[in-house]
């Protein structure tokens, strides 16, 4: 955790950097377009139009290393129990990397590695019943990565199941699914670390009797217990750990629904660009690792700048769902005003993030990007070669993508105020050769390495999420008055009365 001196630091060099725009910044400092980059096997990163100096950077690295955050890291792939508040280890390093030097470490990455043979059997047995789709039933991290994936990659690999992904409890989808998919030979995957999430279970209920045959329900959970009590035969039972947060558990069982629709092929390619980032994360030095770079940029907005949003602009559809699986795992990670000791924090800590795919959003919310009072920062995000067959639409795509990050920083003078563009609007662009299984889990395994630094420097637990309990204790209250069993509403918030009230009139 940063001190008091490291954040008066970070303030002086704030008061500094502000005196220049960004483009006075790479005026100055000759060399600065390659001085502030990074590689990473096909994933570059380019950190010249944040609004920061060299002197900035590198102080903030060396305060950094002062802070001991290299023997955390260790700490993180050894398993330590560093989830303080839940007294858990946090090792979903060892989902895809064998990087852990601890007996706990080891023994997570071999029940991780007997999974992928368990899933691959499951494979085998599901082509055997002659079932053809998939119903993948969860929400959250249950849900958000997985889809991601199958989206962004389905054209590296054909697994022979059509997937398809039920979230909500609103049950319009599930009437859709339920009318347009053959109960015999569809199987239904319930994802849930602990069995109990109540959207899940309400949705499996409804599924369970629809596909009549509990030999075609199939559970991914931490507690075996309650999915073999929901009627879930025991070999249908894939286990996820305690020690795998669910917004980080694209990499274990849960991404069971990717390896039916893309193959196993693909998906330990996925795996092996995240060990990939791992080892990176671990090993390099902090001036030249791409981890540190990016969580840096972080800190730096959101303190030093004061920046309170922060933008996801991927410029290819295949990753349109990536700033949605993002704001899962940066803000439910970072969304803490508390510390690891119980203090209440006193530096901001999370953004709100925000994104869409670049191309669309440049015709609705980039007005606001542009010339709107309040600054965001983004990560711009392209890929060089498409893997499609239209090279003038993808041409259009990076021509779009270069000119915005460079509108953005620069702007343009006009003596007509309206079309005054101020620019100073800083921007990482992040590219990758490709949009292979192997960049993906590059990328995605990045940003969970920088949120994991960021907490460090934060001094907060990056790994519970107490904030999404509230809510769901008050609707379980709730639902019997909801369902009419309980009537008499005296007892309850009286807002929450009222408008319970207008629903039960209706």
């Amino acid at each position: 955790m940063w001190n008091e001196q490291d954040w008066q630091a970070l303030a002086e060099h704030a008061r500094r950097c502000r005196q220049q725009p960004i483009s006075g910044l790479i005026a100055a400092e000759l060399g600065r377009q390659t001085a502030f980059a990074r590689k990473l096997g096909p994933l570059y990163c380019n950190f010249a139009r944040q609004h920061l100096d060299s002197q900035a950077m590198a102080d903030m690295q060396r305060r950094l290393q002062d802070s001991g955050i290299q023997d955390q890291v260790r700490q993180l792939f050894d398993g330590v129990r560093i989830n303080r508040s839940e007294d858990r280890a946090v090792l979903h390093t060892a989902l895809r990397s064998n990087l852990g030097t601890s007996p706990e470490a080891l023994s997570a990455h071999a029940e991780a590695q007997a999974v992928l043979d368990t899933m691959s059997d499951l494979v085998v047995r599901l082509k055997a019943q002659g079932i053809t789709d998939i119903l993948s039933v969860g929400i959250g991290g249950s849900d958000l990565g997985p889809r991601l994936v199958l989206n962004a990659l389905a054209e590296f690999g054909n697994g022979g199941f059509r997937v398809h992904f039920l979230s909500s409890a609103d049950g319009m989808y599930l009437d859709r699914y339920t009318a347009a998919l053959d109960p015999e030979k569809t199987a239904v995957l319930l994802v849930s670390k602990s069995f109990g999430t109540q959207e899940t279970l309400i949705n499996g209920a409804v599924l369970k009797a629809w596909v009549g045959d509990s030999e075609r329900v199939f559970a991914i959970t931490a507690n075996g217990a309650r999915a073999a009590a929901f009627d879930v035969p025991p070999d249908n039972i894939l286990p996820i750990w305690d020690w795998v947060g669910g917004r980080f558990s694209v990499w274990s069982a849960v991404a069971f629904p990717v390896v039916l629709g893309l193959g196993m092929p693909v998906f330990r390619e996925f795996l092996r660009g995240a060990a990939d980032m791992d080892a990176h994360f671990l090993n390099a030095p902090i001036s030249d690792n791409l981890v540190y770079w990016q969580a840096l940029m972080s800190v730096w907005n959101r303190n030093g700048m004061g920046y309170g949003t922060q933008g996801i602009i991927p410029y290819d559809e295949r990753l349109e769902l990536l700033p949605a699986h993002l704001q899962q795992v940066i803000m439910e990670s970072l969304g803490k005003s508390v510390t690891l000791d119980g203090a209440d924090s006193t530096q901001a800590t999370s953004p709100v993030l925000m994104g869409a795919s670049g191309n669309p959003s440049q015709h609705s919310f980039f007005q606001y990007l542009q010339q709107g009072i309040g600054t965001v920062p983004l990560d711009i995000i392209g890929v060089v070669t498409s893997g499609h067959s239209q090279p003038t639409n993808h041409h259009f795509i990076l021509a779009n993508l270069l000119a915005q990050a460079e509108s953005l920083a620069n702007g343009q003078p006009s003596e007509d105020p309206q079309r005054r563009y101020p620019g100073n609007r800083p921007s990482t662009v992040m590219l990758l050769d490709e949009l292979t299984p192997y960049a993906l889990g590059l990328l995605l395994a990045l940003y969970e390495h920088s949120v994991f630094v960021q907490s460090r420097i934060w001094g907060i637990n990056a790994f519970d999420q107490w904030g999404v309990e509230l809510g769901k204790k008050i609707a379980t209250g709730l639902m019997p008055y909801v369902e009419g069993d309980l009537t008499d509403l005296s007892d309850l918030d009286p807002i929450t009365r009222e408008l319970l009230g207008v629903m039960l009139k209706s």
